[in-house]
This record gives C-alpha cells, sequence and structure tokens, in this order.
C-alpha cells in the first residue's frame, strides 16, 4: 500500500476507529460517574471499578485475538469481536445494578479488543519498522480525537438523555463500524493453518523471551498504566474536588488530548527527517519522569488546579511520543505472528492499566494525591526500563543500518 495515497488514509482512518474503541468506551461515561452512583446507590468508587473491569476484559481478551488472527485472517475474529461489543453495550445500558454494569462492561472490553490487536496486526502486515511508527502517529491523531470528543458528547449527552444514552450512541457506533469494515477494511493476512491453538502459550512464552519485545511493550505499559491511572481518577479529581461542571470536564480532558495528539505529529515529524525512533522515546521518557515527579509535588502541596495542569498537560503530551515508537519497536521482529505478539503487548500494557485503576480506586481519598502519585511512579519506571532495555541490549542492536546510497 503506497503512503499517502487516498487508500492509505482511508485505511488508516479505519484503522484508528477500530483502536478508539477503547478510548470511547472509558472516557464517554466518565462525567457520568457522580451521577451513576447515585442512580445506582453505590459509593462513586464502585462505579470506577466498571473502568477495572474493562481494562481486565480488554486485557485478557486479547490473548484470544491473538491466535485467531494469524490463524484464520485479521477480519474474521473481528466480526465476532464488533459483534460481542453491540451486544454487549446494549447491556450496558439497561444494567440495573453496579455489579452487573461492572460485568457487561467486562464483556464490552472483550469486543473492544478485537480492534486494537487486529489495527497493530495490519501495519506490521504491510510497514516495516519506521513507516510502522509513522503510521502509529497517525493512528495516534486519528483515535486521539476520541478522548476529545468522548467527555464532550458524553457530558452533553448525559445533561439531555441520561446516562443510559451514553451506552446506547456506543452501540449505534460500533454497528456503523461493523458494516464499513465489511465493506472497505482489506484482508492484510492469509488463513495459515499451519497455527496450532495448542502450541498458543509456547509461542507466547517464545515472544516474552525477546528482550526488545519486552522492553518495548513494558515501557509502553506503565505509560498506559499512567495514563489509565489519570482516566480513573479525573472524574473525581476535576468534578468532585475542583469543582468543574461535568458538561466542562470534557475541555480539560480534551486539552490533555490535543497536547497527546501534536505530540505524535511532531514524532511522526522526527521519524520522516530521519531521527531514530529509540532516541525519540529517549528524550520524551526523561521528560515523562520529570513532568510526572513535579505534577506529584504539585498534588501533595495542594496546589490549585492551574499549578496542576501544566505538569500533566506535559506528561500526557509525551505519550504521543512513546507510543507509537514502541508499538513499532515491539512488533519489529514479530512479523510471522504479529497477531499473537500484538494481543500479548496489550495484555500485558492493560494489565498494568487494570492495577494502576484499580490502585486509584483503592486509594480514593478526598485528594489528587493518590491520582498523582501514581501517575508519578509509573512515568518513573517506564522510563528506567527503557534505560535499562537501551544500557544491556547486544552491541549489534545498537548499530544503525548503514545508509543506502542515492540512485
Amino acid at each position: 500500500m503506497q503512503t499517502h495515497s487516498r487508500q492509505f488514509y482511508a485505511f488508516v482512518l479505519l484503522l484508528g476507529s477500530l483502536t478508539a474503541f477503547g478510548p470511547l468506551s472509558i472516557d464517554m461515561y466518565l462525567p457520568a460517574f457522580p451521577a451513576m452512583a447515585e442512580a445506582l446507590g453505590v459509593p462513586q468508587g464502585r462505579i470506577e471499578l466498571s473502568l477495572a473491569s474493562f481494562f481486565v476484559g480488554m486485557a485478557f481478551g486479547q490473548l484470544a485475538y491473538g491466535p485467531l488472527t494469524d490463524r484464520y485472517g485479521r477480519k474474521k475474529p473481528l466480526y465476532v469481536g464488533l459483534s460481542i461489543y453491540v451486544l454487549a453495550s446494549v447491556a450496558c445500558a439497561l444494567a440495573p445494578t453496579a455489579d452487573s454494569l461492572i460485568f457487561f462492561r467486562l464483556l464490552q472490553a472483550l469486543g473492544a479488543c478485537a480492534g486494537t490487536v487486529v489495527s497493530r496486526a495490519m501495519v506490521r502486515d504491510l510497514f516495516d519498522h519506521r513507516e510502522s511508527a509513522q503510521v502509529f502517529s497517525l493512528l495516534m491523531l486519528v483515535m486521539g480525537v476520541a478522548p476529545i470528543l468522548a467527555p464532550l458528547l458524553g457530558g452533553y449527552v448525559f445533561l439531555h438523555f441520561g446516562w443510559h444514552a451514553i451506552f446506547w450512541s456506543l452501540a449505534v457506533f460500533s454497528a456503523v463500524i461493523f458494516v464499513l469494515v465489511a465493506l472497505y477494511l482489506p484482508e492484510t493476512r492469509s488463513p495459515d493453518e499451519t497455527v496450532r491453538f495448542s502450541r498458543s502459550f509456547h509461542t507466547y512464552l517464545d515472544i516474552m523471551k525477546h528482550r526488545e519485545f519486552m522492553g518495548y511493550t513494558m515501557t509502553a505499559g506503565f505509560m498506559q498504566a499512567a495514563l489509565f491511572a489519570y482516566i480513573t481518577g479525573s472524574s473525581f479529581v476535576f468534578i468532585e474536588y475542583f469543582g468543574i461542571a461535568p458538561q466542562h470536564f470534557g475541555w480539560i480532558f480534551g486539552a490533555n488530548a490535543f497536547g497527546l495528539i501534536m505530540a505524535a505529529q511532531v514524532n511522526a515529524w522526527l521519524l520522516r527527517r530521519g531521527m531514530h525512533p529509540d532516541t525519540i522515546m529517549m528524550r520524551a521518557l526523561y521528560a515523562l519522569a520529570g513532568f510526572g515527579l513535579l505534577l506529584g509535588a504539585a498534588a501533595f502541596a495542594h496546589a490549585p488546579l492551574y499549578i496542576l495542569l501544566p505538569p500533566l498537560f506535559g506528561f500526557l503530551a509525551m505519550a504521543g511520543m512513546i507510543f507509537p515508537n514502541a508499538g513499532a519497536g515491539s512488533l519489529e521482529h514479530q512479523k510471522h505472528r504479529a497477531g499473537a505478539a500484538s494481543a500479548l503487548a496489550g495484555m500485558l500494557q492493560f494489565c498494568l492499566s487494570a492495577l494502576s485503576a484499580g490502585l486509584v480506586s483503592l486509594l480514593h481519598a478526598e485528594t489528587p494525591r493518590p491520582m498523582a502519585a501514581v501517575v508519578a511512579v509509573c512515568g518513573v519506571v517506564a522510563c528506567g526500563i527503557f534505560i535499562y532495555m537501551k544500557k544491556y541490549r547486544p552491541p549489534a542492536a545498537l548499530t544503525p543500518a548503514a545508509p543506502q546510497p542515492e540512485a
């Protein structure tokens, strides 16, 4: 597929829509947390557990889709996942209790994770390391619109129609994407009968032995854990603690997402100018750790909102330079089993996200401290993992390829 063609951009847009299921499902109902807790008669921490259950579903559901996409091609398992998502979204809209909502959110995640696995595997099917990093940067642009629009849309849908309508909206969106996938998304991998489901466990173990795969994956995993700690705690911090109106919450949330999008496009520009993805990642991770420590210090000093927001914005913006390069690096040497590698990376990352989200919920205090502390620690750990991987990689892996003479 020729990059920068109309077909290429349509392909990226559709893949971006598939990866947006996660952010939409997570962010769109955040403004309704306090009202949902009141309507279902539970503390807000109980509603936050529906977010943690979604992370668990996203984590372990991906392990099933990995070998399925390598065995049957990319699209058939995707159809199954989208169907599950539509039905689970309807069930969430009709959930009568907090416990049933938590369960249906788990099922919803089992459907949503199909798009995450398939989109990453399709990029690896078609592009090399540097091209993949550029494509992932473009996907950040597409899927980054979701965190901007989702809380805004969710806030206004909730304001005018109630929280149930948020899940009805997700059901309609997923049904539309199902049709577009069937009509326009090309298949990028033929079925492979040599893939054996009985060997799936051994395949995953073998992938985990790959040092660079684990280094990139865990770096991105702790970055994602920080991101979802912020997502879990942001509703309380902004709406309850700082008194932001639910319909205005999305503007702050969206501004942070905008920073992430812009950083991802700067990343793509740097890649086109020849900068190595690892160099970009390293500098972004140093900045990430610094912003995280500043955020933690501001929260523990009971700083006002205008002091808390700049380091939070800087921290989240760095994700736009870390995720695309880490995603490309983790799959660089996994072309023959890209589906399984994509699934394993997603599982590990969402396990960390579920732990961080659950930790923020369990530590729920009447201050921003739990959210800020988890974010800061995850940022520092992400930086440390990548430094360790770079320092102890075999020397040959650090040697850049010799430039090719121009024709």
